[in-house]
């Protein structure tokens, strides 16, 4: 051994230099001797090193200068991008109701029209129609790959087929076949009858055994046998990666759609009493006693008989289907254990207090009705006379309460539909809570306790729910403050609901979760929402929400709603007879009686709308609470004379003569509008004692008119809440300020009225400005309601500047500023609703569906002089300050050199950027300004708006880079939204404009391309300089610089964009070798991940200049004045060898394939492990990269054809080199299956290799300059074995990876290109090649059930032990004190007894136990010599 070791030095030092050009020649695809080959003095001048950035070719330039040979086919179409690659699309937005949901027409203001066409056009999609063939969406995932697998023949094995014996088993049962018994025979042995062997059959000939037939003929035959019912798909048979969600899959945002909760559908069925004497109106509402808040509105149904009904006939003529309903379906937000359903009944209002009316109810019983038939006669005919002379008025009579989550839980934990009885007797539990309950089924209902039980309504069992009892109501304990108590009291055990006497009632309801799309159903608006397949039926209603707490959903449809909620009056201090008080409710659109608008909804077996609704009234009370609630649809444009008008009457229960039947006692009111806003929340009004005089409408009942009389001395007597449900109004102060203004500049009405200010055209820009600094006050609710709008205004206050006053004013920076500070707010509060890649919900979903460049309509002409495609100015206005040379240089860093606007080579990254940032826009500020102010010369005439338009894209690259400070680092924290924003833009801008299909050097500016190069630039820098410090959002800046590369290639010119890459590479490579960080190559591969997910990777490596004939393939970009064939004597052969190396000409015209094979071949280099530890942990992240873009090729159907198949697997020929310099680092797949391979003994494995050889091998590894190996394995497995196995092989499954990806490229490569390298190999290089095929066969060959059973029962034990491990961590059984006091005991202890540390340190010594046994086997097998 150290006679070779010294023979080994010797001829190293002597001939080495000399003999190193041949091996490196012969050997292909080493990228370590390339690298050193580079460094040394022999290394040809255009060698770069693989650490280092490589210019790309400039691809469009390329695709021009070198036209392709095939006209048509399947490798035609790798040459270029497909024609319809990009789609803009305009799909109609799903209605959910069968007509539009749209105000009357009528004089809408723009504000609402700017809402209506938000909620009503369709959604401008952008689409990359080969998206989805792209690594993102690669098909081998696991679900995915068993459906592929199904069509797979089943396989039969002989080793699994074979019985479990012994082997000395199986010698005995061998012996027992061949000694049979002669009696087993007729006449003796076989042998010996020649009788029986005359007369037995003999077996069938072999046809041609014994032809001549030449070898070749016999090769080429079973070659075709091999192939034959071969799997094309390589990937598919293999497992698929264990990933997370690959980092490069942009998901499609979920559609904009109108919020719902979780939907419950409740069923009112019967209401039946002991007496049936006069009608009865019933209402459902759902209360959160916790928030104290009703969250849905009112739903108003009736039970009563036909019968019951005509006695309201003088007074109700006929009912709207749509007030029939006994159905409905709640939506409920944030369900939890505080819920109650609240169910108030009503009776026409007739003499006597709420007791005096309940007590027949109390007393009769339905089995004593005939004996008390005269007295309920009596009390029937008493009713009849009240309905029809108080029949439009009603009185408050009972009530009760369900506790919602009881019976969801309830009805869940049963096994079929259930009905339960609720009554008030025989209770244990709290009233809600427990039922007098006959269940229908063998469990009993268990009362549920008022925990944090799970709160959902979607997958209970539907449940019949039979209330039994009602409670009176009190007349002086009707507020929502009361009901409150008594709810809450109804969850304590001893409530004192229960001492109360009950109304004894019968009333049914179902309750149930509501399909996905019920029948006959009816908007809050009373729209029919679809399907609604006959319009006589009666209906179920969608109860309208009034959510817990805000809940952050843009507004998608059209809803202008009002709810007046009359509380309480105070009548106390009133002179004169006023007792029994009802409020008349009107919505006036002037100040005449006949005023009132038919727009306020009907409750139940009633008109659709009416024009008044009046609260119920109780009997002798002054100062009564009400429950009411009005609801109105209030019209989508307010004047100042819209207002709801309150008229107060005392109503006279007794018929008397002279006495009319309404008395009014008061009045007051409350304008819609204030100050153009619309006004809500809760009002002290006072009220007047007369009819308010003339003009009354458009003043507030709070300033003291003159002359007038009022109650209690002018002070609030009257309470009442008024809530707006609307898509129009924003009902936060900023917001309507800001779409006022933007509002009176579209129409140029001055002056404009904002709170108690005129604002003037002259102070119009400051206002507007300081308008959209407000912005960022605003609340965070209606700001994501109006999301879509605003979004919209501040885009085309960037494009379309103003005119005011003559003079255009720029609000560019102030739109960009505003815009950044929203969406970081939406990302700091709503931080649940983001994807992996920090990207918000409701922003992605903003720019994928709604985001447009204003006024691009497809429906309007073609562009011309008026639209886009005319004269286009791209207008940036003179801002505040101009930005100056020095702006952001400190964060700047190098900038690629091929811009064409630099002159010379700059000195330093910071000249580079100085001369991109500084005078290109200060030229550009003040260019843009002259040629704008040239042609806009007759803005004079004031028309309002700047005629000529400024393309978005380009505008908002320019705020980006000139922004600094605090709107700098906003825009870099969502850098994704402006990125997707901006590239949105751009495709709309080529699609607008008919550029799509224009050559791409033609499709921008240079000074749109020199912002984004500055972008990228500063960006790449903000990577480099911060990761150490905020790791997360260089992350996200990181992923989104990433996808805004791969998008841009799609759109623009693909030279430039790599040069963009080259951009990032470079300046994350600087600081990569200078700290050895594995965070920033991680970051890196991350980048390069992204980047060559692209759909058409393929093409972007412009694999169609190998398609020639591979006897001679045609020379890329640089090769044919490279000086790398040096190394052959055959030029041709060095062009092969090109193929096959990470050359410069390969990695400059295969530019992401060179990136990624590059950093596999510097992760993975065995050599640099020693020095370059750090990259070790990168190896599976490294080696997945390449996998996931194989085998998204393998599945690609474009890809299909074997020979379009061959000419993707050129790109990836260095993997074969890469493969063999990494071969000693692999899992060794052999060490436990060498019984039917190679031998295994260190002689007879180095007396194969050197006899078979024609080179000695140990020579052979002298004259290439490496080491001699030390170790007994099959040839030359490992070069260095000191060097690479310093810090460990790689893991058995990422080398199952790289050896499937190795095999892929050797399967779909063209055979005649391997053939003619692999005979340029040097021997020592085809060695370690079969090696390598051999350590493949060891790693995918079949070992049979057993293997796979021990494998997986490893796995489990592995899993159980992880979980035991983690179960320590979280319960804290054992910390890092208990754990390091273990360790040292057990290395004291040094006892095969003790501790596990203490045995495996005695173990060493102990070489029977398996332990270390089967270690120091494995250690030798890879050279180690254990001493």
């Amino acid at each position: 051994m150290a006679e070779r070791r010294a023979f080994a030095q010797k001829i190293s030092r002597t001939v080495a230099a000399e003999v190193r050009k041949q091996i490196a020649g012969q050997y292909g695809g080493s990228p370590q001797l390339l690298k050193n080959l580079s460094v040394s003095g022999n290394a040809t001048s255009t060698a770069i090193p693989l650490t280092e950035a490589i210019e790309p070719v400039d691809f469009e330039e390329y695709l021009i200068t070198h036209p392709p040979i095939i006209e048509s086919g399947p490798l035609r179409d790798l040459i270029e991008f497909p024609p319809d690659d990009i789609e803009v699309l305009h799909t109609p937005r799903e209605c959910r109701t069968l007509g539009q949901a749209v105000p009357e027409e009528g004089e809408n203001d723009s504000h609402v029209r700017d809402c209506i066409r938000s909620y009503t056009e369709d959604w401008a999609v952008v689409n990359r129609k080969y998206h989805k063939l792209g690594t993102a969406f690669n098909p081998n995932t696991l679900d995915k790959q068993k459906e592929r697998q199904r069509g797979l023949p089943k396989q039969v094995f002989e080793s699994d087929e074979l019985p479990d014996h012994s082997s000395y088993q199986d010698d005995q049962d061998d012996l027992k076949r061949r000694s049979m018994s002669i009696d087993d025979t007729p006449r003796g042995s076989w042998a010996c009858s020649i009788f029986d062997l005359k007369n037995s059959q003999p077996d069938a000939l072999l046809a041609h055994l014994l032809d001549r037939v030449p070898n070749e003929e016999i090769d080429r035959h079973n070659e075709d046998q091999r192939k034959s019912n071969r799997h094309r798909e390589l990937f598919a048979l293999h497992p698929a990666l264990d990933e997370e969600e690959p980092i490069e899959r942009h998901c499609v945002p979920d559609v904009p759609k109108e919020h719902f909760g979780q939907r419950l559908l409740v069923k009112c069925l019967s209401l039946k009493f002991e007496i049936e004497i006069e009608p009865i109106f019933a209402s459902l509402a759902l209360y959160d006693i916790k928030e104290k808040k009703r969250i849905s509105e009112n739903f108003y149904f009736d039970l009563n008989s036909e019968q019951t009904k005509a006695m309201l006939r003088p007074h109700i003529p006929s009912a709207a289907i749509s007030t029939l309903a006994r159905s409905a379906v709640f939506s409920i937000t944030y369900p939890c254990q505080d819920v109650f359903l609240v169910i108030k009944l009503e009776k026409v209002l007739q003499q006597g207090d709420i007791g005096e009316c309940a007590e027949p109810y109390m007393v009769f019983k339905e089995s004593d009705a005939a004996k008390n038939k005269e007295k309920i006669e009596k009390l029937r005919s008493q009713a009849e006379q009240f309905c029809q002379r108080l029949g439009r008025y009603r009185m408050p009579f009972a009530w009760t309460a369900i506790h919602l989550m009881n019976i969801v839980n309830s009805a869940g934990s049963l096994e079929r539909d259930t009905e339960l009885e609720m009554g008030l007797s025989e209770r244990k539990g709290s009233w809600s809570e427990r039922r007098n309950s006959s269940i229908v089924g063998r469990r009993s209902l268990e009362r549920t306790t008022s925990g944090d039980e799970s709160c959902s309504l979607t997958s209970f069992r539907p449940a019949t729910l039979t209330v039994t009892n009602f409670f009176k109501q009190e007349g002086d304990r009707l507020s929502d403050e009361d009901l409150y108590k008594f709810l809450a009291d109804m969850r304590r055990p001893s409530s004192v609901l229960r001492r109360l006497r009950p109304i004894t009632a019968q009333l049914k309801i179902d309750i149930s979760p509501a399909p996905e799309n019920p029948h006959y159903c009816l908007t809050p608006e009373l729209l029919q929402l679809k399907p609604y397949p006959d319009s006589r039926v009666r209906p179920t209603k969608d109860i309208l929400e009034f959510p817990a707490r805000d809940v952050y959903v843009p507004n998608t449809t059209y809803r202008n709603l009002l709810y007046v909620n009359p509380q309480s009056l105070n009548f106390a201090n009133r002179q004169g007879s006023a007792r029994n008080i009802t409020v008349k409710v009107q919505f006036m659109n002037g100040e005449d009686p006949s005023n009132a608008m038919p727009v306020i909804y009907g409750k139940s077996s009633c008109a659709e709308y009416s024009k008044e609704a009046y609260t119920s009234v109780v009997y002798h009370n002054r100062s009564p609470d009400f429950h009411e609630e009005v609801k109105i649809k209030l019209p989508a444009s307010l004047t100042d004379h819209h207002h709801i008008l309150f008229t107060f009457y005392h109503i006279s229960c007794q018929q008397k003569q002279n006495t009319p039947l309404e008395t009014p006692v008061g009045y007051t009111w409350i304008p819609m509008l204030q100050n153009g806003r619309l006004r809500t929340g809760h009002f002290c009004l006072p009220v007047s004692l007369e009819k308010p005089p003339q003009s009354y409408s458009v003043l507030s009942p709070d300033v003291p008119l003159p002359g007038m009389k009022w109650v209690d001395n002018h002070r609030g007597v009257f309470n009442v809440e008024v809530v707006a449900a609307s898509t129009i109004h924003t009902q936060d102060q900023y917001l309507d300020k800001f779409f006022a203004l933007v509002h009176a500049l579209d129409e140029h009405m001055f002056p404009v009225r904002i709170g108690d200010m005129r604002i003037m055209e002259n102070n119009l820009e400051a206002e507007l400005k300081s308008s959209i600094a407000a912005l960022n006050s605003s609340q965070l609710e209606p700001v994501v309601r109006f999301l879509h709008l605003l979004l919209d205004k501040l885009v085309l206050l960037m494009v379309r500047p103003p005119v005011i006053a003559g003079q255009i004013v720029n609000l560019g920076q102030a739109s960009f500023e505003v815009m950044a500070s929203i969406v970081n707010r939406l990302h700091k509060y709503l931080d649940t609703s983001q994807d992996m890649h920090g990207r918000n919900s409701l922003l992605s979903s903003y720019i994928h569906y709604v985001f447009r460049l204003p006024n691009m309509d497809p429906n309007s002409p073609s562009p011309g002089p008026g639209g886009l495609g005319g004269s286009v100015h791209y207008a940036t206005m003179a801002r505040s300050a101009v930005r100056p040379a020095s702006l952001n240089l400190n964060r700047s860093r190098s900038l690629s050199n091929s811009n064409p606007d630099i002159s010379g080579t700059p000195t330093s990254p910071d000249d580079e950027v100085r001369s991109i940032i500084g005078s290109k826009a200060m030229e550009r500020s003040g260019n843009r300004m002259s040629s704008h102010t040239e042609s806009s010369s007759f803005l004079q005439t004031l028309t309002g708006r700047l005629p000529t338009k400024k393309l978005f894209h380009e505008e908002l690259a320019l705020q980006w880079v000139v922004s600094s400070g605090s709107v700098r680092e906003g825009a870099l924290q969502q850098a994704w939204f402006f990125f997707e924003l901006m590239v949105k833009s751009i495709i709309h801008h080529l699609y607008f404009t008919d550029r799509l299909e224009s050559p791409r050097k033609n499709r921008f500016p240079e000074r749109f391309m020199d912002d984004i190069t500055a972008l990228v630039s500063t960006i790449a820098g903000d990577i480099v300089s911060r990761f150490q410090k905020d790791l997360e959002l260089v992350e996200r800046l990181n992923t989104s610089l990433a996808f805004f590369l791969n998008d841009l290639l799609s759109v623009m010119d693909r030279g430039f964009v790599f040069t963009l890459v080259k951009t990032y590479w470079k300046q994350v490579s600087t600081k990569l070798y200078a700290l050895q960080n594995p965070t920033l190559e991680s970051l890196r591969l991350d980048f390069l991940r992204i980047i060559c997910s692209h759909e058409h990777y393929v093409t972007l490596n412009l694999p169609f200049s190998l398609l020639t004939p591979p006897a001679s393939p045609s020379p890329s970009v640089s090769s044919a004045t490279s000086q790398s064939s040096g190394f052959s004597t055959h030029v041709q052969d060095q062009k092969i060898a090109n193929m096959f190396e990470l050359s410069v000409p390969f990695r400059e015209q295969h530019y992401l394939a060179g990136l990624v094979l590059t950093e596999l071949a510097v992760i993975l280099d065995p050599e640099a492990d020693s020095s370059v530890p750090w990259m070790f942990g990168l190896h599976k992240k490294v080696i997945s990269v390449v996998h996931n873009l194989l085998s998204s090729h393998d599945s690609d159907p474009r890809y299909a054809d074997p020979e379009v198949k061959a000419r993707v697997a050129l790109l990836y020929l260095p993997l074969i080199g890469i493969v063999m310099e990494t071969l000693p680092q692999l899992h060794d797949f052999t060490e436990s299956h060498n019984q039917w391979g190679r031998p295994v003994g260190p002689g007879t494995e180095e007396q194969e290799a050197e006899g078979n050889s024609m080179i000695s091998q140990t020579v052979a590894m002298a004259i290439a300059g490496t080491s001699v190996p030390q170790m007994s394995r099959p040839s030359s497995f490992l070069l260095n074995p000191q060097a690479t196995r310093q810090h460990g092989s790689f893991s058995a499954e990422s080398s199952r990876s790289l050896l499937i990806c190795l095999l892929w490229v050797l399967k779909n490569a063209d055979e005649m290109v391997l053939q003619k390298w692999f005979t340029d190999l040097s021997v020592s290089q085809l060695n370690r090649l079969l090696d390598l095929l051999y350590l493949c066969v060891s790693c995918f060959e079949y070992k049979g059930k057993k293997a796979f059973e021990r494998m997986n029962s490893l796995t489990f034990k592995k899993s159980k032990d992880m979980k035991a491990k983690l179960e320590e961590a979280i319960l804290g059984s054992i910390g890092a004190r208990q754990e390091m006091v273990r360790r040292s005991r057990g290395q004291l202890e040094r006892s095969p007894s003790g501790s596990a540390f203490g045995s495996q340190e005695n173990l060493r010594w102990r070489k029977d136990m398996t332990h270390w046994r089967q270690t120091s086997e494995k250690m030798d097998k890879y050279g180690f010599i254990i001493k």
